[in-house]
């Protein structure tokens, strides 16, 4: 069987009950690849043979088999957008063209060599990632996932200050490898294993769910719903959680610290939005104990956000290490911790290797979206296309009761369900399945996040108006089918 961390009712199926109306999907620039594959049989090879940790979006997956740009097509020829852009890894869409012919390339010239050797896909690499970031930040580490780019930072950060003690976020998510699993803010995904030496969580400042919040508490098209007594630019909630925090700093730690990590805006903990001022705030007094401030951008980098390349930019602060992932390959495995040649020259002091960092092709690729996601304009139009749809779902949120909170900005959204505006009450979680089960027989896929079920809206960068058209009135329907289905 199948498990399903979304999911935990057996009677849904792979076809709900029929819809009243199903909106067109829009064209794509391709016909899908017809496929003759057995469902039943993958399916049968996946349930006895993977591990079975490795969740599913539905009870039922998707058997997807191809891509191009923002769409997906599954076996049947289905075509869907693709809302999640596979946890968020695919900035430039899938099966880019131009990236598509970098890849080829690579494919036909080196596949990987050992970065004890050069080669000059590495080399185009650091030299066009150097150049988006501020100058001091002029030190690269590649490796192979956001996992381990964090792992390297916390190292980093130990090595440097001489210190132990490390701060992040309740709610956060920086991975799961056994190093980083202190750093994991959320219960769910903590295994009984010992874990959290030298890691302190802190109260996360959740303007929606936490314990102040407010109507202008975030630099972003969508606040919430929550009165508050702020002037305009100010926020009041965002000063009590620094509170908080000087609390702990006063109270739980020694005076010196290694760092902290913030995730601008965070990812797998739902896109919770952190508000105006906090990450600065917190930063300043991480430095005045000796700590490093460490930004993680493996979702928020590269565009995403529309109005700034990097979630760092975005907060108005200036980093010392900045961890970057998923985009960055557009699907590809890579990785990269950046940071001044001071701080990376601690790492030196013994030897240090990484089999697969800056591989070939990854490197090839990794190249080719920079260079795309700058000739397409693809931050600009991420920008336009996001503040469209953040409208369209802010409209949807004054119609339904249920629908709690819409936060973020560009494309990295989410929407936050409850049992009503006032109480903020969990929704329940058969309820979102069935939910993410009508969007995805209409044809989007969505992901859920955070400890309270929302839903993450991701889209690959090229996606279009018209595309969020489509998506706003998919969501329409669906929630007007859970109303009418409750009463």
């Amino acid at each position: 069987m199948l498990r399903s961390f979304y999911v935990n009712a057996a009677r849904y199926s792979y076809s709900t009950t029929p819809l009243q109306r199903v909106p067109k999907i829009p064209d794509a620039e391709i016909s899908p690849k017809k496929v003759n594959l057995d469902y039943d049989h993958h399916l049968r090879i996946r349930e006895k043979h993977l591990n079975p940790a490795i969740f599913t979006l539905y009870k039922k997956p998707v058997l997807i088999t191809q891509g191009n740009k923002q769409y997906l097509w599954d076996h049947t020829g289905k075509q869907y957008i693709d809302l999640t852009a596979s946890v968020s890894t695919i900035s430039v869409g899938h099966c880019h063209p131009k990236v598509s012919k970098h890849l080829k390339e690579a494919v036909d010239t080196l596949w990987h060599c050992t970065n004890m050797h050069m080669h000059p896909n590495m080399t185009r690499l650091l030299e066009k990632l150097t150049s988006k970031l501020p100058k001091h930040l002029d030190t690269i580490y590649l490796v192979n996932c956001g996992t381990e780019a964090v792992e390297m930072a916390l190292s980093l950060a130990r090595l440097y200050t001489g210190a132990w003690e490390y701060l992040t976020l309740n709610n956060a998510y920086h991975g799961i490898s056994n190093a980083n699993l202190g750093m994991l803010g959320m219960g769910h995904w903590k295994p009984q294993i010992p874990n959290g030496f030298g890691i302190t969580s802190v109260m996360n400042p959740d303007v929606y769910r936490g314990m102040w919040g407010g109507k202008n508490c975030r630099d972003g098209p969508a606040q919430t719903v929550r009165d508050c007594n702020c002037a305009d630019g100010e926020c009041m909630a965002s000063e009590n959680y620094l509170g908080v925090l000087d609390e702990t700093f006063r109270h739980s730690l020694p005076p010196k610290i290694a760092g902290m990590m913030i995730e601008p805006i965070q990812g797998s903990g739902g896109g919770v939005h952190i508000p105006r001022g906090y990450m600065k705030g917190a930063f300043e007094m991480t430095r005045k104990r000796g700590g490093l401030c460490i930004s993680d951008e493996v979702q928020t980098g590269f565009g995403r956000l529309g109005s700034h390349y990097w979630g760092f930019e975005y907060q108005g602060v200036m980093p010392d290490i900045v961890v970057t992932a998923k985009g960055m390959g557009s699907g590809f495995p890579i990785a990269a911790v950046i940071t001044t040649k001071e701080i990376a020259s601690c790492l030196a002091r013994t030897l240090h290797f990484n089999t697969f960092g800056g591989n070939a092709l990854s490197c090839a690729v990794a190249s080719a979206t920079l260079d795309v996601i700058d000739e397409e304009n693809m931050q600009a139009h991420v920008h336009e296309v996001g503040n469209y749809l953040i409208s369209g779902l802010l409209k949807l949120r004054e119609r339904y009761e249920f629908l709690g909170d819409v936060r973020g900005i560009g494309f990295m959204v989410s929407i936050e369900l409850a049992t009503d505006k006032k109480s903020r009450n969990t929704f329940p979680a058969d309820n979102l399945a069935k939910i993410m089960e009508d969007l995805r027989d209409m044809g989007v896929l969505v992901a859920k996040g955070g400890m309270y079920g929302a839903l993450r809206l991701k889209p690959p960068f090229p996606a279009t108006k018209q595309d969020m058209d489509f998506v706003l009135e998919v969501f329409d329907i669906a929630f007007n089918n859970h109303l009418h289905k409750k009463k």
